[in-house]
């Protein structure tokens, strides 16, 4: 790891997906988390003030990066409910089968390097009738949009922590088994190549 992914791009991290266009995205589909959550992609802990304490017993936070989770610990600290983290990568996750009401994917689908292996991993550690909750950026319906999302992906993923631009969300769930039971796509404001947003609810079919 070098300087760069070590110190300035967490915080680089923190404050892209703290921006008030993704904190609005997340206040869709956070609260209605239930139960034992696991939480995918778990990064500086943005998502701990849309859970409901009176609906949520713990939180386990997965992430692979220390130095994203050591940002977390303030408000793991102040969280009304029980929060573990867990050090780990979405494809493997530590964690054993049909253990979660509920797991929650935020902005991370578009960096995890194996994604269909990470939502396999979802599927299993899921309670039957257990629910996917899911908020993502990815490929566009305009063509035009596509094509510079391509062009674009292979430098991007370079300077942002693995992110790409172009994964169908969609596609991606239901190829690892999910039911989209819930969806919600539209452009958000700014930058359009980020800015076509998926959020909704799938369970596993």
């Amino acid at each position: 790891m070098n300087l760069y992914e070590r110190y300035l791009l967490p915080a680089l991290v923190h404050r892209t997906c703290s921006s008030s266009t993704t904190t609005c995205q997340r206040g869709k589909v956070v609260p209605l988390a239930r139960g034992d959550v696991l939480e995918v992609g778990f990064g500086s802990g943005l998502n701990l003030p849309f859970y409901d304490p009176a609906k949520v017993t713990k939180v386990w936070g997965l992430d692979p990066s220390p130095e994203l989770c050591r940002m977390a610990s303030r408000a793991v600290r102040d969280a009304a409910f029980e929060v573990e983290l867990v050090p780990a990568r979405g494809e493997e996750i530590p964690l054993g089968d049909g253990r979660f009401d509920t797991v929650v994917i935020t902005y991370t689908l578009c960096s995890i390097a194996d994604p269909g292996r990470g939502l396999r991993e979802v599927a299993r550690v899921l309670k039957p009738g257990g629910r996917l909750l899911f908020c993502e950026h990815g490929v566009a319906p305009d063509a035009g949009v596509r094509r510079w999302q391509s062009r674009l992906t292979p430098l991007w993923r370079h300077v942002s922590g693995g992110c790409h631009l172009d994964r169908d969300v969609p596609a991606l769930l239901v190829e690892a088994g999910f039911e989209i039971t819930e969806l919600e796509t539209r452009y958000v404001p700014g930058w359009r190549v980020a800015g076509y947003h998926y959020c909704g609810t799938a369970v596993t079919s």
